[in-house]
């Protein structure tokens, strides 16, 4: 919590309290001029009162605040708070005693000797306890903010690694598979081989620079998944080896960066049937309040499961989705004879970039 907030918040403690104070004086000071005592002693009697509620509120409110919670409280050490709270309150009744005493001594309360000071010192040993109480309660309030917001910065942290995780999983594999393929492909069509390398450079730059936002357009998620699909077509003679369909409206719509892109790496990382038609077919479908990824890979026995990607891929997709959509998807992964299928469902109410 910033400083200028924690002070607002002791400024408008003290504000309250003084007000509240200040009624109880302004009924004390209409009462006194009821009598026959001169305003000048009305007013010192009003300045008596005032630091007779002010001073063991202050000792007490910055002992609990300033020593006890963090040496006790944020230990957990509640005996030992309750101990040296009802100590501590006691000798800040006694202490602001001793300084009315000396900043009034016409009012002292030691002038009629111990048993005449017990009982008021009693009350302000309440006042700072009282005070001292509330002065646990926003400390406690400050410090679980603190940590509340320490959890979030961390969260985002590990996020941001672990998505660099996922993208550094995926750009090796793909960009040294890819690169062999253009390769191969200049000497027979050099131009396609352009338009693939402008494909591959739109992939790096969305990787480069379009990932560091919390959130992107879901057409550009899109439009990066058609371009990988288009890449991987390349490896094959197969016509339709892969299937890629999208149904429903994008429009504006916001998306976690590389959500659907490592599962989608995946299918065709374990789709060694490149023969096949249909070997990878991927379907997305979009509605009002719900995203659907479904994906099927044809392989062959003995391949490995795709929860075994990368030893990470899923681990890491799976925390992502717990951290992003709690309670919100369901990821489904399945092996059905030759075919592996991974579903993934999204349950939220879109965002938009006009939001």
């Amino acid at each position: 919590m910033r400083k200028s907030v924690v002070a607002l918040l002791h400024v408008g403690y003290w504000f309250l309290y003084v007000l509240l104070w200040s009624v109880i004086m302004l009924l004390i000071a209409a009462s006194s001029r009821e009598g026959n005592n001169s305003p000048l002693q009305t007013w010192r009697f009003v300045f008596f009162i005032g630091s007779f509620g002010l001073v063991p509120a202050l000792c007490g409110f910055y002992t609990y605040y300033l020593w006890l919670f963090d040496r006790f409280l944020l230990q957990r050490k509640i005996v030992a708070l309750f101990s040296v709270g009802l100590l501590s309150a006691v000798g800040c009744g006694v202490l602001s005693a001793a300084i009315i005493g000396l900043l009034f001594p016409d009012f002292s309360f030691f002038n009629e000797g111990l048993r005449s000071a017990t009982p008021v010192t009693a009350v302000m040993a309440i006042l700072a306890l009282l005070n001292g109480g509330m002065g646990l309660v926003i400390k406690g309030f400050i410090t679980w903010y603190n940590e509340l917001k320490l959890k979030e910065t961390l969260a985002q942290k590990n996020f941001a690694m672990e998505l660099a995780l996922v993208k550094s999983q995926i750009n090796p594999h793909f960009l040294f598979n890819t690169l062999n393929n253009i390769d191969v492909l200049i000497g027979k069509d050099a131009a396609r081989a352009s338009t693939y390398l402008n494909k591959l450079s739109d992939i790096m730059r969305f990787m480069l620079y379009e990932t560091k936002t919390e959130k992107i357009p879901l057409s550009k998620e899109l439009e990066y998944i058609q371009k990988y699909v288009d890449l991987q077509r390349i490896r094959t003679a197969t016509p339709n080896y892969v299937a890629y369909v999208v149904e429903g409206e994008v429009h504006d719509r916001l998306i976690e960066p590389m959500l659907f892109i490592p599962l989608v790496e995946n299918a065709f990382k374990h789709s060694a049937l490149r023969e096949k038609e249909n070997a990878v077919q991927i379907r997305i479908a979009i509605t009002e309040n719900q995203l659907v990824f479904d994906c099927t890979n044809k392989y062959k026995e003995g391949a490995q499961h795709p929860q075994e990607y990368g030893g990470l891929g899923i681990t890491l997709i799976e925390k992502r989705l717990l951290a992003l959509y709690p309670k919100k998807h369901h990821l489904e992964i399945s092996k059905n004879g030759d075919t592996y299928h991974v579903k993934l469902t999204l349950h939220q109410s879109w965002k938009s970039l006009a939001s």
